[in-house]
């Protein structure tokens, strides 16, 4: 029991932590069953390259204006009320997808489904700083990414299983509706796990984010600006990865074998979460965070010289290492956020990095009808500009000592 108590708080795992990784797990499986699969679901209903890099743009611009909302709600209404709003809104989008195959009802869809990580990230890394002293905050990010990448790596197996029973737009309708009825478990495992805490709901939650920017220290728009040279680099391709895959390489791979690629992605990066937490939790968090940007800048360029099943496994173990350092990339912003604005700001910092960074998921499908190769050397570039960036720029601080 006592060893069971030990490792419980070790690993951060209090009952509102379980709560959000339940919800994580749930929402999680059903969102990428399905969602892996647009682009090719979007060319089997007819659409192109640019139906493709719209869905990708708003995927990055609505995430943006989303984020801001989403941490003002979480401050404003707590954590656990705003959750469950969240919860609703993503079905809603399930389920215009459902009813009306077309690809332009999933750009349509798309306006409330990509509507869940935008909206509850700000009020999960909420709840995370409450519940969490500050040198366990790490570990609780990391446990939060580690179950994220649970229905990240089962997920696209099942979808891509069910596109290979039903085909490609069947199969992705019927995991939409999986993807109704976990959300729907979700809402109801939140509600009860999720603890209502005193002062959860702050009456004067800073509402206007020209007002919330002046609290953002150097630091962390130091932090800002290479993130988003980082995600230029991800998001000039992102769309088209299970593309180049499945349609543009000698020897492509299938809708299950690209599934499997994303498990050992997924696995990957379960891995490495627990130990790299545990560590920067104690040591700098500097070293990690530019790691991260390192192995994000070196995943297009070896994607381009991958033109076969086993050589993709290898790329995709280097993706699953771009999140070595996230976890701490995230709790460093909550430590860098001011108290009582936590969520809000990390609404705020992420409505500024994707606002702009969708402009790179836009232009990509532009750069990819020209040129395949050519969009991901340019992605390359922006990923090593970036990593540069915060190597030289970026802030370097120690954690708090460990509680005993």
């Amino acid at each position: 029991m006592a060893l069971g108590k030990s490792a419980m708080e070790f690993l951060g795992l209090r009952r509102s932590m379980v709560g959000v990784l339940a919800m994580a797990i749930l929402v999680g499986m059903g969102e990428h069953m399905a969602e892996r699969f647009l682009p090719i679901y979007i060319m089997a209903l007819g659409g192109g390259a640019i139906a493709i890099g719209l869905l990708n743009g708003l995927d990055n611009l609505l995430s943006a204006q989303y984020s801001f909302p989403g941490g003002y709600l979480a401050d404003r209404l707590g954590e656990k009320l705003a959750l469950l709003l969240f919860n609703l809104i993503a079905i809603l989008g399930y389920l215009i997808v459902i009813l009306v195959p077309t690809w332009q009802a999933v750009i349509v869809g798309a306006f409330f489904f990509l509507s869940w990580s935008a909206l509850s990230l700000p009020a999960t890394m909420g709840i995370v700083s409450k519940v969490l002293p500050k040198d366990k905050r790490t570990m609780g990010v990391s446990m939060h990414s580690i179950v994220r990448r649970v229905p990240m790596a089962l997920g696209p197996i099942v979808g891509g299983a069910c596109i290979g029973i039903w085909g490609e737009v069947l199969g992705i309708r019927i995991a939409f509706g999986f993807a109704i009825v976990v959300s729907i478990i979700a809402a109801v495992l939140q509600q009860w796990l999720i603890e209502d805490r005193e002062h959860a709901r702050s009456s004067d939650a800073e509402g206007n984010p020209l007002r919330l920017w002046g609290q953002m220290t150097p630091q962390l728009r130091n932090l800002l600006v290479a993130d988003v040279l980082v995600r230029f680099c991800e998001q000039i391709p992102y769309a088209f990865v299970v593309v180049w895959c499945m349609k543009m390489i000698e020897y492509p791979v299938t809708a299950l074998q690209f599934g499997i690629l994303t498990t050992v992605e997924m696995l990957t990066a379960m891995l490495i979460y627990i130990p790299v937490a545990h560590f920067a939790d104690r040591t700098h968090k500097k070293p990690f965070v530019v790691a991260t940007f390192a192995f994000f800048s070196i995943f297009p360029i070896a994607l381009l010289y991958a033109h076969s099943f086993w050589p993709l496994v290898i790329v995709f173990v280097i993706r699953g290492l771009k999140e070595f350092g996230e976890p701490t990339r995230k709790a460093l912003i909550m430590d860098l956020a001011p108290e009582g604005r936590k969520a809000g700001m990390f609404g705020l910092y992420y409505l500024v990095r994707d606002v702009i960074v969708s402009v790179a998921a836009f232009g990509g499908a532009f750069i990819w009808d020209v040129s395949p190769e050519g969009n991901l050397l340019l992605a390359t570039a922006f990923g090593v500009l970036g990593t540069i960036w915060f190597a030289i720029r970026g802030t370097d601080l120690d954690s708090a000592p460990a509680t005993k």
